[in-house]
């Protein structure tokens, strides 16, 4: 009998032994080999007999080989549900199972790692829920710990729920040092190696409730596994980036953005103080330099920045990044992760796109384009707000409540140049690449003033203070 239970044990050790962790992480893509964000993937285990669903922003599944098979189940002492909602609206709830009396650590960061709310409870044995209230819309992370026991979860905001608070629903009253990078979406369900996996993928496309294509095979190992639309995602003018309606920068500044033509811009002036490593620029105050890297208040006015974003010369702008005058430019300097500074080309891609668009010329205007601009365009890329008033009817200044039909929104931010310039009169972008003037100081940029019909094209000194906007890579 001891023979056969020693046996018996053996051979469940060296089961276990072979089972591993699959990871599946799921992108998919249109029939032009565009990226498609996915809405959700259904995942069904056709041997096993089930089926579960993870929802956008979460791409990835962990199945874990021999969880629910009987010869070794075991049960669980602790378990942390997924918030439901997912996303949520401003407050969301959470679930949590324990089979012991313990001290529970809970905090929730931010996806800068800020700890948002921190607090700590001794719980009896008993099945918990509590609400969650954030104020912020973005991606958090709820982090749960006891003595024996950690958990994470990713949860997604959509809307500010007024203040940050956790509550106990209907019982008593959570400090960590939780790695964020155990989040995880991980399957409870039973799976083997080799099990026969469906995976199919659901999207909103053009506006329209899209299927992929079924994705049907033995599971054997972790894998990356693009869906496939039979569809062609079509950029719509002035409207949210398909697959990013916002972009969040190292700071935490959420920007919207804005397709114009096959472009994705942001739809704001940047307005981060770091790199995308988190390191910092210095704040210029009255200095200049071709070489530091600077940024500065728009007018010299800290308030300023909400509306306007801030002011960085071009060694700020480039980071460590060398001249580019490529399409797409490639240099990422002071953008977020998958966003670019545009170089002269993509610029001038924008307003040759924008000029092609009769509804987006003014009327009544003439102007030869030329190397030093594009006529007839400024009020079609300017913003509705803060311009000087100007009698020019083709100009940003001349009732700016009808300007913007792209939905670029530029704005009049003005510019530092050993002093403050042009404040509410004329907006200034930085381009990634030389001036073709042979003096290396010099850089492309575009401006539009409010007195103005056209989009300005040349070059200045790289130690100005000038606005920046980043296109999606």
């Amino acid at each position: 009998m001891k023979k056969l239970f020693l046996f018996t044990a053996l051979m469940l050790i060296a089961s276990m032994s072979f089972c591993q962790t699959i990871t599946l992480t799921f992108t998919a893509k249109d029939n032009q080999n565009n990226h498609v964000r996915l809405d959700s993937v259904q995942i069904t285990n056709v041997m096993r007999v089930w089926e579960e669903t993870i929802r956008y922003p979460d791409t990835v599944l962990q199945l874990n080989c021999g969880v629910g098979i009987e010869n070794y189940a075991v049960g669980n002492d602790f378990s942390l549900s997924q918030n439901v909602p997912n996303p949520f609206d401003g407050t969301t709830t959470v679930n949590l199972q324990l089979n012991y009396a313990d001290n529970v650590h809970f905090s929730v960061f931010d996806v800068n790692g800020k700890n948002i709310i921190d607090k700590n409870m001794f719980l009896d044995a008993d099945f918990y829920t509590f609400r969650l209230t954030l104020a912020t819309p973005q991606t958090y992370f709820l982090c749960v710990k006891t003595s024996r026991n950690e958990e994470t979860i990713k949860m997604v905001n959509m809307k500010n729920g007024g203040d940050n608070r956790f509550e106990l629903v209907g019982k008593k009253d959570v400090q960590i040092s939780c790695d964020l990078k155990s989040a995880k979406s991980e399957s409870e369900n039973p799976f083997e190696i080799g099990d026969m996996m469906q995976f199919v993928g659901l999207a909103t496309i053009n506006g329209v409730n899209y299927v992929s294509a079924p994705i049907i095979q033995p599971q054997t190992a972790s894998q990356l596994i693009e869906l496939q639309f039979d569809v062609t995602i079509l950029p719509v003018d002035g409207q949210p980036c398909y697959d990013a309606p916002t972009v969040t920068d190292v700071d935490g500044n959420v920007y919207n953005t804005v397709v114009i033509g096959q472009q994705c811009w942001m739809k704001e002036n940047l307005r981060t103080t770091k790199y995308a490593d988190n390191t910092s620029i210095s704040m210029g105050g009255n200095n200049t330099s071709s070489t530091t890297a600077y940024i500065y208040y728009p007018n010299n006015n800290a308030d300023n920045v909400a509306d306007y974003g801030y002011l960085y010369n071009w060694p700020a702008v480039m980071g460590t990044s060398s001249s580019s005058s490529a399409n797409p430019s490639g240099v990422q300097g002071i953008c977020p992760d998958g966003w670019h500074v545009p170089s002269d080309a993509e610029w001038t891609q924008l307003t040759s796109y924008v000029k092609s668009k009769p509804e987006y010329v003014s009327d009544n205007c003439y102007g030869p384009d030329g190397v030093n601009g594009t006529y007839c365009i400024a009020k079609a890329l300017a913003s509705t707000m803060g311009w000087r008033s100007s009698e020019n009817t083709s100009a940003p200044g001349y009732v700016p409540s009808s300007n913007n039909v792209t939905g670029f929104s530029m704005v009049p931010a003005g510019n530092y140049d050993e002093s403050y310039y042009d404040f509410s009169e004329y907006a200034y972008f930085w381009a990634s690449n030389f001036y073709d003037n042979g003096d290396f100081d010099f850089v492309y940029y575009r401006s539009i003033g409010y007195n103005y019909s056209s989009i300005g094209r040349s070059g200045y000194r790289r130690s100005a203070g000038y606005s920046v906007r980043c296109v999606k890579d």
